[in-house]
C-alpha cells in the first residue's frame, strides 16, 4: 500500500514540474508579444513580470504581468494561470463534401419565348394569305394551320373589323395566332410539339338587370328614346307585342310601357344591352304583358304570365314598313291600270331592299314571276292557309321552292317589280283559297308552355311579373302627380 502512495505522490510531483517547465517556456513568447504590441504606440515602459510558483502545492501556477498603460498611469495587473483544461472529446473528422452535381440550365427555345406581338385589323379585301405574307409567315404554315382541325378551318372566314393577333419569337417563327371574333369570343391557335392546338375562348360576362318606363306623347320611338331605350330594344319591344298591337296604326297618346331588360358588362364596363326579360304595354287602357322563358331544352320565347304564347302562328306585318299605302278593299281604283278592281291584300310601303319575312312556319310552294305581281313568293302553312308576297326586288338565295322556313326568316327583299308605282310589299292571306283581310283576320295562337315545364316556368318568371307590377304602380303614381 505504501508503494502505491509513493508512486502516486511521485507522479503528481513530476506532473506539476512538467507543467511549470511548459509555463516557463511559454513566458518569453508572451513577453515578446506584449512588448511588440506596446512598441506600436511609441516608447513605453516594458511590462514588469513576476512569477509565483508552488511546485509542491495543489494550487495552479500563476504568472503575474504588470503592464503599463498608454498614459503611464498605474500599471494593470494581469494574472495568467496554468489550470489544466479538461480535454474535450476528440472531434470526428468531417466527412468529405458530397460531389456537387452542377445545376442543369434549360435554355428556352425560340418558340418558348414570349416574343413579338403584331395586331392586324381586318379590312375589306383582306385574306389570310395576304396577312400571313405581310408578317413574314409562309403559305405552308397557313395551310398547316387551317387544315389542323375543323375549328381552325373557321379561321379562313375572317370578316372586316375583326382583329388578328400574331405572336412570333425573336427569330420570326410562329408561336400563337388569336382571332378576336367579338368583344367576348376569340379563337386561339398555338404551335405545339405535335402540330397545333385550337381553343375557343369566352370572356367572363357580368349580367345586370335594368328597367325603363314611359308614357307615349308623340310616337313609341320618340317616347322610348326619351326613356333611355336603345333602337334595338325599341324594335324588340314592338316585335314582342306585334301580334296584339299594330304599332303603326293603333298607338295613342297616353299609352304607356314598362321594360325590364338585361345589360352585359365586361371588366366593369358596359358592353351592350341584352334581351328584354319582361315587358308591359298598355294600349287604349288594355294591358299586354310578356315574360321571357328559356325551357330545359334551351328554346327561348315570350309568354303571358299565365304561360300562353304572346306569338300568333302568323305575323300581322311581315315587313318593317313606313306606312300602309293601300288596304284590303272590295274595289279600289288602280293607279296604273286606271280602273277599279278588288285589292285582295295589304300594301306596306318600305324602302327597296327591306327584308321581307315569312309570316309563319311553312313551305315555299312558288318562287318566280307571277304576272302583275312581279317577283313573288307563296308559302303554304298548316290548316289550309297560304300567304303571298309580291313586287319583290330579289329573293333570299337560300330559300328555294320546296324549302321549309320558320316564322320571321327572310324570304326576299322589297322592290317594285310587276305593276307597281313605287317600292312596297303586297301581302295576301288566304284561307282555303279565300282571301282574308290580313289586318283583321283572327290569327291562331302559337303553342303555350308545355305542361312538363309549367312549374319551372312559374319559378323563373314569377319575380319578373312581380317587378312589372311594382314598376307599373310607380309609373301610374308619377302620372297622377
Amino acid at each position: 500500500m505504501q508503494d502505491y502512495k509513493s508512486l502516486y505522490s511521485f507522479e503528481r510531483s513530476h506532473s506539476r514540474k512538467n507543467m511549470l517547465r511548459k509555463g516557463l517556456f511559454a513566458l518569453p513568447l508572451l513577453i515578446l508579444f506584449v512588448s511588440a504590441l506596446y512598441a506600436d504606440f511609441g516608447e513605453q515602459s516594458p511590462p514588469q513580470t513576476s512569477i509565483q510558483t508552488s511546485p509542491d502545492s495543489a494550487d495552479p501556477i500563476v504568472v503575474k504581468l504588470k503592464l503599463p498603460t498608454l498614459d503611464n498611469s498605474k500599471p494593470i495587473d494581469i494574472e495568467l494561470d496554468n489550470t489544466p483544461i479538461a480535454a474535450s472529446k476528440p472531434v470526428a473528422a468531417a466527412a468529405p463534401p458530397a460531389k456537387q452535381t452542377p445545376p442543369v440550365v434549360v435554355k428556352a427555345t425560340p418558340k418558348e419565348i414570349n416574343g413579338k406581338w403584331s395586331i392586324h385589323k381586318v379590312k375589306s379585301g383582306d385574306t389570310l394569305a395576304k396577312i400571313f405574307s405581310k408578317y413574314g409567315l409562309s403559305a405552308k404554315l397557313l395551310h398547316n394551320i387551317v387544315t389542323s382541325s375543323p375549328e381552325s378551318a373557321k379561321l379562313a372566314h375572317i370578316k372586316p373589323g375583326q382583329e388578328l393577333r400574331i405572336n412570333t419569337d425573336t427569330a420570326g417563327e410562329f408561336i400563337t395566332l388569336t382571332q378576336v371574333i367579338d368583344a367576348i369570343h376569340s379563337l386561339e391557335i398555338k404551335r405545339t410539339a405535335d402540330g397545333f392546338s385550337t381553343e375557343r375562348i369566352k370572356q367572363q360576362v357580368e349580367y345586370r338587370t335594368a328597367f325603363s318606363n314611359g308614357t307615349i306623347s308623340q310616337s313609341l320611338f320618340l317616347s322610348a328614346k326619351e326613356a333611355g331605350l336603345s333602337d334595338p330594344l325599341i324594335m324588340s319591344l314592338a316585335n314582342i307585342f306585334a301580334w296584339d298591337i299594330d304599332f303603326a296604326l293603333e298607338i295613342r297618346s297616353g299609352d304607356s310601357f314598362t321594360v325590364i331588360y338585361q345589360e352585359e358588362f365586361l371588366n366593369g364596363k358596359k358592353l351592350r344591352n341584352g334581351p328584354i326579360l319582361a315587358a308591359e304595354f298598355i294600349n287604349r287602357g288594355k294591358s299586354f304583358q310578356a315574360v321571357r322563358y328559356i325551357d330545359k331544352t334551351g328554346d327561348t320565347d315570350y309568354f303571358t304570365p299565365e304561360g300562353d304564347s304572346v306569338r300568333k302562328a302568323f305575323l300581322r306585318s311581315p315587313v318593317d314598313f313606313r306606312r300602309i299605302s293601300s288596304r284590303f278593299q272590295g274595289a279600289r281604283y288602280h293607279p296604273v291600270l286606271g280602273k277599279k278592281r278588288p285589292h285582295r291584300g295589304v300594301d306596306y310601303a318600305a324602302r327597296t331592299g327591306t327584308p321581307v319575312k315569312a309570316s309563319g312556319d311553312g313551305k315555299i310552294i312558288f318562287r318566280g314571276r307571277k304576272g302583275g305581281y312581279g317577283k313573288t313568293v307563296v308559302l303554304q302553312h298548316g290548316g289550309g292557309i297560304t300567304t303571298l308576297y309580291a313586287h319583290l326586288n330579289s329573293y333570299m338565295l337560300k330559300r328555294k321552292k320546296g324549302s321549309r322556313v320558320k316564322q320571321g326568316e327572310t324570304i326576299g327583299f322589297v322592290g317594285k317589280t310587276g305593276v307597281a308605282t313605287g317600292p312596297h310589299l303586297h301581302y295576301e292571306f288566304r284561307l282555303n283559297g279565300t282571301h282574308r283581310n290580313p289586318l283583321t283576320v283572327k290569327l291562331p295562337a302559337a303553342s303555350p308552355v308545355a305542361k312538363a315545364y309549367r312549374d319551372d316556368f312559374k319559378l323563373q318568371t314569377a319575380p319578373l311579373t312581380a317587378q312589372l307590377a311594382t314598376l307599373s304602380r310607380i309609373l301610374l303614381a308619377d302620372a297622377q302627380l
